[in-house]
Order: structure tokens, then sequence, then C-alpha cells
């Protein structure tokens, strides 16, 4: 399994079940945290500008192309969201995915657990997204300090 495989879970399944809210996000510069807590620990953050056109494309897609997510229980309501599915890699292999957190149309935060079989060992792990809206536009990138 790969270390940011839990993150990603995370932040795709906050994306699938927020879709289904009215104005879910406002769009603009999003910076997002996702940290996978166990198996391997790990963490990354990301910038990425969401134009008006492209949030419903955000919230209902992967945030990349090696999974496939559906999520028949998903709940989101008064700022909370819930969720309970499975993703599918490439290859078929399957890894059971639920979360809970909350959203607001400028930030969200979900916790996710994972379970997939690995070699024939079950595996479990858990994972977390933070995200925040940034503004209308990402800042420009820092330069290198000057030696």
């Amino acid at each position: 399994m790969k270390p940011l495989f839990a993150a990603f879970l995370a932040a795709t399944a906050l994306s699938s079940a927020a879709a289904a809210a009215e104005s879910p996000i406002q769009p603009g510069c999003w910076q997002s945290t996702n940290e996978v807590v166990s198996p391997v620990h790990s963490s990354s953050t990301s910038q990425r500008i969401i134009s008006a056109a492209d949030v419903d494309h955000f919230l209902a897609g992967p945030i990349n192309h090696h999974y496939t997510c559906v999520y028949p229980t998903e709940h989101v309501a008064g700022g909370t969201i819930a969720m309970k599915g499975v993703c599918t890699d490439d290859k078929g292999r399957k890894v059971n995915v639920a979360g809970q957190g909350t959203y607001t149309p400028t930030s969200f935060h979900l916790d996710a657990t994972i379970a997939a079989t690995f070699f024939g060992i079950p595996l479990t792990g858990r994972a977390s997204t933070d995200a925040h809206r940034l503004g209308d536009s990402c800042p420009a990138p820092s330069d290198p300090p000057s030696k």
C-alpha cells in the first residue's frame, strides 16, 4: 500500500460527500495538509487554485488517477460530514474507508480510517486532511534563500 494512500482517501472521501452539499466550498486558492497517522506516518501540504467552474469536479473526483471510490453511505449537513465506502485501485485491490469531519465554505477537516488486506495480511490505517481557503489567488512561491 502506498504511504500517501490514506491521506488521498481522506481528501477524496470529503470531496465526494461534500459535493452533495449546496455550495460546499468557495472558489479560490486552497491549502491542504494530508497526514497519514498509521500504518506509516507521512505528511504533505499543497496549494491548489479551485475555479468556480472546477468546484464540482474537484469535490466529486479523486485527487489522483490511481483509485476509484464509491461511498454508498454519505451524510453532509449542518457543517458535519460522515461517509463509508470502498476505494479500488487499477489492479482491482479494494480498501474499505470510513470518515467523519466538519466543513465550512472556507475550511474542512476530515479523519478517515482504512482497512485492507495486503498479501493476505489485514492492514488498518488512519489519516486526516485539514484544508483552508487562502484567498482568491495563491501567494507566489517563496524564493530560496540567497547565499
